[in-house]
């Protein structure tokens, strides 16, 4: 049996949503009215409603997102909307909080969501015995670990291929808390890592004046599908329920082109997770839509930098060095590639990111919309592509059709048009007429077929037409027409209602939890998770940390991305060109705010922790050899 392999795009609402499935998309995941980890992009009932129907339609899929912690007096609320998703039709939830297996649920489909430290064997076979179906992977796993956890469980692995980055391990990051009282396990991240910090070391020297030294690149794997699909993985996560159309059309169609490549040349072991082809007007290329540019993070293991710490807002896309400064404007490499309105990002004399609008390009020049100080040698990128904006926002950039053959025939009192999909959907209908022959000697049938391949914007494209016909009858191009639309809306209506959604009726059950005590970073905060990790052998369950911490004091990050080895000072993988070693402990500062960071070498992880933490540091040679 082929195995189906997917591409999941974000929905933040309907209308991006169907961009999403038009592009190519096999499932898209969108947020609830509630409960969702980006409060700025819930969607009504009725709107999901109308999703999984067109999703349904392609047979494409649709999980919403349920995936922050709940407290006490929320879970019925929650209870309640799971039923209601459920009547709807969804495919399945994607969830956080442990307390949702001990609810009394509809026999619906569950997803663990990245945020439930899903990054080793022991915890993933752990929910897939719990009852999950599918399991998102950490980020910071490279392909050997996710390789041994496809070998562990037989979950499906959904793996992020593309988008921005969370700095910390997923559901373990509490700085936006800790300041602010925003939860980001609640849904509401203030996105602190964006920020711009001093670092200052162990002697009070400030070794970095200003620098986002805790944003990173965003996620480019679409060279590693292959080596993820031998891995183990079987859907591709696209992220961004917060970006714009553009963004979300633009990276769906790249995957999906780079995907439909690798199934093309390997037919016998995988398969399209979802019906229908879609036809693009545009080129998609992912570094025109929002980037801050790209890294594979640790897929291949640690091996560059990975810091983007100019800017927290988007680059772009690469277009050349400035040659030449003219009294108007600049010479800029591969000017052609520019438009009129175009917005260009630099980094100016001052060691700071900036920005322009090209208001015109007269011969070679490019003429600003500011006076801007720019010198010779400075890359240039294009973070807003005017062109390829407008172009791309067309309703009918990406069109997503479904194969039909069509069979029209003739009965004792009239005609008959059979449609048969890819999928082997039949729709038929009956065209009741007195016959007549032809005024004409010309065969009729390349007239039928003319009209009967006119699918117009319906969802399905014409792949064959047999027309049989016994006589030469007349038929008016009016009835021709009429029974067409009529057999294909039929069948839009049997695609959808003959869909088969998959359903999983969760059972309680026993069996040991890899670990005995949790701390704060499982993020318990009810009794129902409680109950449910109690059951399986936990001893020591910590509150989250939104119910107990301590200000000033907390750990607030655990991360793989390392400040040190942004800096060129790693013992571990940089030691022949580091030089001096850094005097901890290395402080990052913003304005009242100061974190201490903590380097553990062995696991290869840094800590953020509050300023009046005590903590003891340990030099990273010491740590190797423990």
């Amino acid at each position: 049996m082929r195995k189906k392999i997917e591409i999941l795009a974000p929905a933040k609402n309907l209308i991006q949503g169907i961009a999403a499935i038009n592009a190519g998309a096999d499932a898209v995941y969108i947020g609830a009215p509630q409960f969702g980890a980006r409060t700025n992009a819930t969607n009504s009932i009725e709107d999901i409603a109308e999703m999984v129907r067109y999703a349904h339609l392609f047979n494409a899929q649709v999980f919403v997102v349920i995936n922050t912690i709940l407290y006490d007096d929320e879970l019925e609320i929650c209870r309640k909307l799971i039923y209601q998703l459920y009547d709807i039709g969804i495919d399945a939830l994607i969830i956080q909080d442990m307390a949702i297996l001990e609810m009394k649920l509809p026999p619906i489909v569950l997803h663990a969501s990245t945020q439930t430290n899903n990054r080793d064997p022991k915890h993933v076979k752990f929910l897939r015995d719990a009852g999950i179906k599918r399991v998102v992977l950490a980020r910071e796993l490279n392909l050997d670990q996710v390789k041994e956890i496809h070998e562990a469980t037989d979950a499906e692995l959904e793996f992020f291929v593309s988008g921005a980055l969370c700095v910390s391990f997923s559901g373990n990051c509490y700085m936006s808390i800790a300041n602010g009282e925003r939860s980001a396990n609640r849904g509401s991240c203030a996105q602190n890592c964006r920020l711009p910090y001093e670092l200052i070391d162990g002697t009070g020297t400030t070794l970095i004046q200003t620098a986002h030294l805790l944003s990173i690149k965003d996620l480019d794997l679409s060279d590693q599908l292959p080596a993820l699909i031998e891995a183990g993985i079987t859907s591709f996560k696209i992220e961004g329920r917060l970006k714009d159309i553009v963004y979300v059309k633009n990276n769906t169609s790249f995957l999906r082109k780079r995907l439909d490549e690798f199934l093309e040349n390997n037919p016998d072991k995988y398969q399209k997770a979802s019906s229908g082809r879609t036809f693009y007007n545009f080129e998609p290329e992912m570094d025109r839509s929002f980037n801050r540019g790209y890294t594979d993070y640790f897929v291949n293991k640690r091996k560059e930098k990975i810091g983007s710490w100019d800017t927290p807002k988007s680059q772009g896309q690469f277009i050349g060095k400035v040659l030449e400064v003219k009294a108007n404007g600049y010479v800029i490499e591969n000017y052609e590639k520019l438009n009129n309105g175009d917005g260009l990002y630099f980094v100016n004399s001052n060691g700071e990111a900036d920005g322009a609008q090209v208001n015109i390009i007269v011969n070679d020049i490019v003429v600003l919309n500011v006076l801007k100080s720019i010198s010779v040698g400075t890359t240039i990128f294009r973070n807003s592509d005017a062109e390829f904006i407008k172009m791309v926002e067309q309703e009918r950039s990406a069109i997503r059709k479904i194969g039909v053959h069509l069979h029209f025939s003739e009965i004792h009192k009239g005609f008959r048009l059979l449609a048969i999909d890819e999928d082997g959907h039949k729709s038929e209908m009956i065209l009741k007429m007195e016959k007549s022959l032809a005024n004409s000697g010309e065969s009729v049938i390349p007239n039928i077929k003319k009209n009967l391949s006119k699918t117009g914007n319906t969802v399905f494209v014409v792949d064959e037409i047999d027309v049989q016909l016994i006589d030469n009858w007349f038929l008016p191009i009016s009835k021709v027409n009429e029974i067409r639309r009529d057999v294909l809306q039929q069948l839009v209506e049997i695609r959808i209602s003959q869909y088969q959604r998959e359903t999983h009726q969760i059972i309680k059950t026993e069996h040991p939890y890899p670990v005995e005590k949790l701390d704060f970073t499982y993020n318990v905060s009810n009794q129902l998770a409680r109950n449910f990790y109690k059951r399986h052998g936990v001893t020591e369950i910590e509150k989250a940390f939104e119910l107990q911490w301590d200000p000033g004091k907390s750990r607030v990050m655990t991360t793989k991305y390392c400040v040190k080895y942004e800096l060129g000072k790693c013992a571990r993988f940089q030691r022949a060109t580091m030089g001096e070693k850094v005097v901890e402990p290395l402080t990052l500062k913003h304005g009242e705010i100061e974190y201490k960071l903590k380097f553990n070498c062995k696991p290869c992880e840094m800590e953020i922790w509050e300023k009046d933490a005590e903590l003891e540091f340990v030099d990273e040679d010491e740590q190797m050899m423990i």
